[in-house]
């Protein structure tokens, strides 16, 4: 057939082949969910997308600068693409589905004016919920500033919807400009407090979205502004709740062990922190292995708090113990939170030689080898060195690295 390409792997074996319009021009593959860019060319949405959030700010076919990043569903060339898939079903092809597009852009400003009204912030709350896509047309400037000011009362609403409008805003974040909003009102922050910090009476749900909240502020901040949001009443305590959650739902651990990673950021949230319980609840989600996704999170929070006066010992006491703790530890020195993990055992271990010995016998010699080996960065062997020449007097004499000098560098 002229002007057309091979299809790659199985259909090409039955001499099929795709016209090249149904190509996508950047990954050459069938397109999926074309659409077409402000230069008239079409892509594949995943492709264009993909080309967008490296950094590349041209066309890729004719190199000509992008006025915009509006993509345009490119709807009668998918139907052209289902069709031609159908007829050629009997070869094995499968036809393409319809692609569940975006929300309309002005379907969410039309929602964002009626604001305060329970049903408008019930519908945006739903269109965050459905997919990444619909958060990223939502998370503009405007539409995260006008739900700032109605998840704080400043919209007219009443508790219902502005517990709907903090419940939106947990899910499409905070930029900079939202997070000094907040941040910088006093009785916002209390607000957050007030509702993380209220166990008994309010439910779960409205916690975790004043913790994801808590978390989104912190996040995109500096220290000044985790100090403001770790000092208020209830902020702390609320996110060590969190972590505790004896139902164990995900979303709440998760957004207890990012909002205190984020809060501990800042050294002078961390005594704090430590007599909140934050250093024995993150060892016990550690331990028990039920970090909702957040271990090195979890770990760097360990580590930081095991340096504050007590913290140490929360750390043991939580895990269960000293060898309960160190095992914990030594089970989590793989993958990206194996620096803090390593760092962790440091203070852990730095001052019994009966836990070094128990150390030794988890097998951390070889975790820390690996590290300093392997593909870490300088930090993370740093403090792989130092802990093996921390243990070094408890590897056993029969041992040939006893002797060795070869991996101990100094810290």
């Amino acid at each position: 057939m002229p002007g057309s390409v091979p299809l790659p792997l199985g259909l090409d074996t039955v001499g099929l082949q795709v016209p090249w319009y149904f190509r996508c021009p950047i990954s050459l593959e069938l397109m999926q969910d074309p659409v077409t860019v402000a230069t008239g060319q079409t892509y594949d949405r995943a492709s264009i997308e993909s080309w967008v959030a490296t950094g590349n700010t041209s066309c890729p076919v004719t190199r000509a600068p992008l006025a915009d990043f509006t993509l345009i569903p490119n709807h009668t060339l998918r139907r052209l693409i289902q069709e031609w898939c159908v007829a050629h079903r009997s070869l094995g092809v499968e036809r393409i589905p319809t692609p569940k597009q975006p929300a309309d852009p002005d379907l969410i400003r039309s929602l964002v004016v009626q604001g305060p009204a329970l049903a408008a912030l019930r519908r945006l709350r739903a269109l965050a919920r459905e997919s990444d896509k619909n958060r990223l047309v939502m998370a503009t400037r405007e539409t995260r500033a006008a739900l700032v000011e109605m998840a704080f009362g400043a919209g007219g609403g009443g508790e219902e919807a502005q517990a709907e409008a903090m419940a939106v805003l947990a899910l499409i974040g905070m930029g900079e400009a939202e997070a000094a909003e907040v941040v910088g009102r006093e009785e916002r922050v209390a607000r957050l407090g007030k509702v993380l910090g209220s166990q008994g009476t309010t439910a779960l749900e409205a916690r975790v979205n004043a913790g994801a909240v808590v978390e989104a502020a912190a996040a995109v901040s500096g220290a000044d502004a985790r100090v403001v949001l770790g000092a208020a009443e209830g902020v702390v305590e609320g996110l060590v709740a969190l972590v505790e959650d004896k139902a164990n739902n995900a979303r709440a651990v998760r957004v207890g062990i990012r909002g205190l990673f984020a809060l501990c950021l800042a050294k002078e949230n961390r005594p704090r922190a430590v007599s909140a319980g934050a250093a024995s609840a993150l060892a016990r989600r550690v331990a028990e292995g039920g970090c909702a996704g957040e271990p090195e999170r979890a770990l760097a929070a360990v580590e930081r708090l095991c340096r504050t006066e007590g913290g140490r010992d929360a750390v043991v006491c939580g895990a269960g113990g000293g060898e309960a703790a160190v095992v914990a530890l030594v089970r989590a020195m793989s993958g990206r939170a194996a620096e803090h993990a390593a760092g962790a055992l440091v203070a852990v271990v730095g001052g019994s030689e009966a836990l070094q010995v128990e150390a030794v016998r988890a097998g951390a010699m070889s975790q820390l080898l690996m590290m300093v080996q392997g593909g870490c960065s300088e930090r993370a062997k740093r403090k792989a060195q130092h802990l093996l020449k921390l243990l070094r007097s408890a590897w056993p004499t029969t041992d040939s690295m006893a002797n060795s000098d070869d991996f101990l560098q100094p810290y």
